[in-house]
């Protein structure tokens, strides 16, 4: 005779076992702010004896799936994945499970995949870097607790993290300067839609790049090659500039995957970095700390960047009505090999 299946373990087992409420227990589940880390120890302790685990079918007909959509611009950049070990890290000891999905840098793709996460009932959305018009953005947040990673701006419906990205460019010109370097020249990405011109990060750097170039009196000397922020727009951008008839002696690359194809560019030129031309980047990815590459980068801390978006959509979820938050991140600059003294 077969026997019957065991009940499954609910959260107010859980709560009766640990002898707390429900509510501390779905805090500590979530990762909310208010659990102590005495009731955290209490809960886990609970589920670890009784072998609790979620319900996902129950969760999604009471409206909670406890699964978070995060979308990348791309799965290339390596900068990308600083932010998304921030995400799981902070996401480390909830219940949320993390499902990640490229938006292939296009409205089209971009949109696709949104909507395929909110059709699928995610209990909120991480957008890093999107390329969506402001107005799309605010609609999905409307019904899905959103955070935007990487657009500068605020907004009544989303969250914003982002990096002060016109002090990180300040931070590279200085220090240019600083080993008196005065033909400075910068590798922007180039943006198609002017409406969201303001808000992008590569306007930001290349904003911050032209005023600090004016602010040491270097204005006449200041040089952009629009391309992408791709390692094929680093290396196309660099032969540009390297094509001039007083071409750089130093490149501010707008990422470290422009700097990458930059690096290639300057070497089929027949020259020496940073003998005969220093080069920096931004993002202080993995690939700016090996040592072969040893390459002068703007840390804006991404896993900082993946947590703080984490932790603020996670309290969105808990607290959908509270306001709006916006944090931006303070930049430091790496200095390594690839820039040296003018000669």
């Amino acid at each position: 005779m077969d026997r019957p299946a065991p009940r499954r373990v609910t959260i107010v087992d859980v709560a009766r076992h640990a002898q707390v409420s429900t509510t501390a227990v779905s805090k500590v589940l979530r990762n909310a702010y208010g659990a102590s880390p005495a009731m955290r120890l209490k809960v886990q302790q609970a589920i670890d004896d009784l072998g609790y685990r979620p319900n996902a079918a129950a969760r999604g007909l009471r409206g909670q799936t406890y699964t978070i959509g995060v979308m990348l611009p791309e799965l290339r950049n390596l900068f990308f994945a600083d932010i998304l070990d921030g995400i799981t890290a902070q996401l480390g000891d909830s219940v949320y499970q993390v499902l990640l999905a490229p938006g292939c840098n296009g409205e089209k793709a971009e949109a696709r995949v949104i909507d395929a996460m909110v059709d699928r009932s995610m209990d909120g959305l991480i957008l890093i870097a999107p390329v969506s018009a402001k107005a799309r953005l605010t609609e999905v947040a409307r019904h899905t607790p959103t955070v935007v990673v990487g657009r500068h701006g605020s907004s009544t419906a989303y969250d914003t993290v982002t990096d002060d990205d016109i002090a990180g460019a300040a931070l590279v010109v200085d220090h240019l300067v600083g080993l008196g370097h005065r033909r400075i020249a910068h590798i922007e990405h180039h943006e198609t839609d002017r409406v969201r011109l303001a808000e992008m990060p590569n306007t930001q750097r290349a904003n911050g790049y032209r005023q600090a170039m004016t602010a040491h009196g270097l204005e006449a000397e200041i040089d952009v090659a629009s391309t992408s922020y791709t390692q094929a727009g680093g290396y196309l951008g660099a032969q540009q500039l390297l094509a001039r008839p007083n071409p750089p002696t130093a490149i501010f690359a707008g990422a470290d995957v422009v700097a990458l194809g930059a690096m290639e560019a300057i070497a089929e030129a027949g020259l020496t970095i940073p003998g005969d031309i220093s080069l920096a980047g931004y993002d202080n990815s993995a690939l700016a700390a090996f040592g072969p590459i040893s390459l002068t980068s703007v840390d804006q801390d991404g896993r900082q960047m993946g947590a703080d978006a984490a932790r603020l959509l996670v309290d969105r979820i808990g607290q959908r009505d509270r306001r709006t938050a916006q944090i931006t991140l303070s930049p430091t600059l790496v200095t390594r090999r690839t820039t040296a003294a003018l000669p």
